[in-house]
């Protein structure tokens, strides 16, 4: 089972929204029987058995064993990940494109970027995945408390001289066998959680 796994077909983006599968999703964290699952659920299992089918047509579950209970087989199903992330690749000519309007300083390009790279780093995912290979990703995640907005835009500007004088020092252009990377830095307000005290 994987900690994420990113969903990059339309029909399988649809199945995975119904609000029954859903909650059968996070059921699967741990294996269960139709059976299991129509008690967890207080559904009845003919309807549990036929949002599990759609499911597991679309990779989202998998068996993991079938075991014999007198004349039935009981299929044991688990989720095939912890979380799934939807791919903009599913709203195919409508998907968000940060080259549309480039403006580094828009919300809106910005969730453009973000969405580019759920996109890219799914394809990856899938890529590496086939040819059962690790993929080499680095990623900070971190809060900062900005005094002013005059603290914050020095910030970008010197966060952006910095990382412009990085890549100009490693890149290089007429590397045979290198490979292109992409960077991507945001900075955004942090939205406060419910569970989060204060």
């Amino acid at each position: 089972m994987h900690d994420v796994t990113v969903i990059d077909d339309p029909a399988a983006a649809e199945v995975s929204l119904d609000p029954i599968r859903a909650r059968l999703l996070t059921e699967l964290a741990e294996p269960g029987s139709a059976t299991t699952l129509a008690q967890r659920v207080d559904l009845p299992r003919q309807k549990v058995n036929y949002h599990l089918r759609a499911l597991e047509r679309y990779g989202l579950v998998e068996l993991v064993e079938e075991r014999r209970k007198g004349n039935v087989t009981e299929r044991i199903l688990r989720a095939t990940a912890l979380s799934y992330v939807i791919s903009p690749n599913v709203l195919g000519a409508v998907q968000p494109d940060p080259e549309r309007s480039p403006d580094r300083l828009s919300a809106r390009w910005l969730l453009a970027v973000a969405a580019r790279l759920v996109r890219d780093v799914g394809e990856l995912i899938v890529g590496a995945s086939r040819a059962r290979r690790r993929l080499a990703t680095f990623a900070l995640d971190g809060e900062i408390r900005f005094a002013s907005a005059a603290d914050r835009a020095a910030f970008a500007d010197e966060l952006a001289g910095t990382l412009t004088t990085l890549m100009s020092k490693y890149h290089d252009e007429s590397a045979t066998g290198g490979r292109d990377h992409r960077i991507v830095v945001a900075v955004h307000p942090r939205v406060p959680r419910d569970e989060e005290p204060g």
